[in-house]
């Protein structure tokens, strides 16, 4: 039975979705990297999960090389040298494309962290961890993660979805947990976003998050706190942020000839001399002012972001107070400006069970050891902020958790 949890463990848990880095390598990945390892310095945690999505990239045949570089130097750079220990698991086997999900997760323990302990799915017992260890390819084969990719008609829009999730389970001292990486499909069309609400996305995203849910709480394994953290894909009711955006607005539509499918939505004022508010197309959401998302951290629009309603009692957040974390500009000067393919909204998250919750909600707690933010908020970190939650694990952390049993050394 592992000891006493050290008093106070700082817990860091990053979600990123890195697809740009690997298309601007001298702008983009040192800022980002710059970004990241401000974050650790500031919160010193124990523990640091870090998440990605899109490893390699978009065009990932030709930029799969530089995922090794980007991921030594996390392993070697000064801002890192106290974290003695690490796991790295990547998903880099683009050529199989029944397993292939371009997800990264990497795990980094500091040396002052005692009783630190990865679950072996195959032997179903804790392992202690030692050294630095990096995994790719097939991530089928290793014991210590579990990795699914979604079915493909889940998402039948999409002819090959890089869509999946992975878990790992820890145990610190004898407070276990899962960390679930998880990437759901996107919004292919604004056009097809907008015809219903909730739209037909949002459902393909409610079938792949509830089989997750209900893979890591099945029977195979002891039940445990589990957090869950990736990019979700998570959009704005579109239909109703339309409605708001352009209440006193009158729509055009444009339609293709030959096969009369809208191409074009354009809402003009009805005065104003007929001014265009919004341009809506497959893949462009063209609004006058895209400042009305930054205003206030654009919490006037959470109101549209309802996708996790149906999981309340399986899915809990904290309260989120930073803008929508997708579409940044990836030009490496506009730090704060979105692309105007999409309409923002919070696609990255950091979600948790009841039981995690606990943990990370304890009266003891203080304000200053918990906070849910972004990283690199005025800077440019690609197309996705990465979204970030810190908090402490108290001493006794360990009650809320059923005990750890069979560790072995």
């Amino acid at each position: 039975m592992a000891g006493k949890l050290t008093a106070g463990s700082g817990i860091l848990l990053v979600t990123a979705n890195v697809g740009s880095l690997f298309e601007d390598l001298d702008n983009l990945q040192k800022t980002w990297l710059r970004e990241f390892y401000q974050t650790v310095q500031s919160h010193k945690p124990h523990f640091i999960a870090v998440h990605c999505q899109e490893v390699g990239g978009k065009n990932y045949e030709a930029s799969m090389s530089h995922v090794d570089c980007f991921v030594k130097e996390l392993l070697s750079s000064d801002a890192m040298k106290e974290y003695s220990r690490a796991r790295v698991y990547l998903d880099e086997n683009y050529k199989s494309q029944e397993h292939f999900t371009a997800l990264g997760s990497c795990y980094f323990l500091h040396e002052s962290l005692k009783n630190i302990h990865q679950f072996d799915f195959k032997a179903k017992k804790f392992k202690k961890v030692v050294g630095k260890e990096i995994y790719s390819d097939t991530l089928e084969s290793t014991p210590m993660l579990e990795k699914e990719k979604f079915p493909q008609d889940y998402f039948p829009e999409c002819k090959w979805s890089r869509k999946g999730f992975i878990r790992t389970r820890w145990a610190l001292a004898d407070c276990a947990f899962d960390l679930v990486n998880i990437h759901l499909f996107h919004d292919a069309s604004n056009i097809l976003a907008r015809e219903k609400s909730p739209s037909v996305y949002s459902g393909m995203r409610q079938k792949a998050l509830g089989f997750v849910l209900d893979r890591i709480t099945d029977q195979r394994f002891e039940k445990v706190p589990y957090f869950v953290f990736g990019d979700f894909n998570f959009r704005l009711d579109t239909r109703q942020v339309i409605e708001s955006l352009c209440s006193t607005a009158t729509m055009q539509t444009v339609r293709v000839g030959d096969t009369n499918e809208v191409e074009k939505l354009i809402f003009r004022e009805s005065e104003n001399d007929r001014e265009v508010v919004l341009q809506l197309e497959k893949k462009l959401f063209n609004y006058i002012n895209q400042d009305v998302f930054r205003e206030n951290n654009g919490t006037l629009f959470l109101q549209f972001d309802s996708e996790l309603s149906c999981f309340k009692e399986r899915l809990h957040e904290l309260e989120i107070s930073f803008p929508p974390s997708y579409p940044y500009s990836e030009d490496s000067s506009q730090g704060k400006q979105y692309m105007d393919t999409r309409c923002p909204a919070w696609c990255d998250r950091v979600l948790m069970s009841a039981t995690a919750k606990d943990l990370v909600l304890k009266p003891e707690n203080e304000e200053k050891y918990l906070v849910y933010d972004n990283i690199g908020p005025n800077v440019c970190m690609g197309d996705h902020k990465p979204v970030y939650l810190s908090f402490r694990l108290t001493a006794g952390a360990g009650k809320w958790c059923q005990r750890v049993e069979k560790i072995s050394a």
